[in-house]
């Protein structure tokens, strides 16, 4: 299996834009930003992703090697929904779908993408947990805010339009401080979707090391926090080869595994040849 997706050429772009620009720490995660799309694209390629748009449209559109999931990104979407993530349902799981908006940041939506293409867990934190044990607010039995209290990750369990599905919501501050402003950037989750990847979302977000960004990159709101970064700009650009490395290798031993599951298949019946009768 050969997996190289990502040219030689997309990196060198990838590298051009990063080595050219200082990074600056940003946090805390939720207000750093959309950053760069290809933390997402470039992940999904290299777990043998294909892109089925149109080359030389603003959209890209992807589907896994077994065209069950399919991940779109149209920056010129009418709705502020930017990012849409699609499974097909299957003999023994539902279909299911989630969106995330623009301002979403590309490295938390990538941890989604990136549990999603690995190994299932055998077992996982719940989200609400995880959110929790970093400092995050329980503000009821189905909300946990961020201690800045502009995001909010909610999950009803009432069986009305909602559902039990997950929504995250980044939203400017509110009159006193307890009520939600304009909303900067949401996620839509649906309640079909496997646990762990929620958890993996949850993990990114509330993780407390803070994402790198240019001097002029679009951040979520005047208020995130910009330090210069110990991290030099040929250090962004080797972990994000590294990964995509690490990414490809996953991919190769996953194929690999499933190779040796299949049954063996004699040369007769692959090619179709009925045995010879004996006279």
């Amino acid at each position: 299996m050969r997996l190289v997706p990502v040219s030689e050429r997309q990196l060198a772009a990838f590298a051009h834009r990063h080595v050219t620009q200082i990074p600056f720490d940003t946090s805390p995660r939720h207000l750093a930003g959309p950053g760069d799309a290809r933390h997402v694209t470039h992940g999904l390629a290299a777990a043998g992703w294909t892109c089925t748009s149109d080359s030389l449209s603003p959209e890209i559109v992807l589907r896994s090697p077994d065209h069950r999931y399919s991940m779109q990104f149209d920056p010129q979407s009418a709705t502020s929904a930017w990012w849409r993530l699609r499974a097909e349902s299957t003999a023994n799981e539902r279909d299911w779908y989630a969106e995330f908006g623009e301002l979403v940041p590309a490295e938390i939506l990538g941890r989604l993408t990136d549990a999603l293409i690995a190994p299932a867990p055998t077992e996982h934190i719940a989200p609400f947990q995880i959110l929790e044990s970093a400092g995050w607010v329980r503000e009821s039995a189905t909300t946990v805010r961020s201690p800045d209290a502009m995001c909010h990750v909610h999950r009803p369990t009432d069986e009305g339009v909602w559902r039990s599905s997950w929504r995250v919501e980044t939203c400017q501050p509110g009159y006193g401080g307890t009520s939600t402003g304009t909303r900067i950037w949401h996620a839509y989750v649906d309640e079909s979707i496997p646990e762990h990847l929620v958890s993996a979302f949850a993990a990114a977000l509330a993780d407390p090391v803070p994402l790198q960004r240019a001097m002029y990159d679009r951040t979520a709101h005047y208020s995130a926090h910009q330090s210069r970064s110990p991290l030099t700009p040929e250090d962004v650009v080797a972990a994000h080869s590294a990964r995509l490395d690490a990414i490809r290798a996953q991919a190769r031993a996953a194929h690999r595994q499933h190779r040796a599951t299949q049954p063996a298949v004699t040369p007769a019946k692959a090619r179709g040849v009925r045995p010879a009768v004996r006279r």
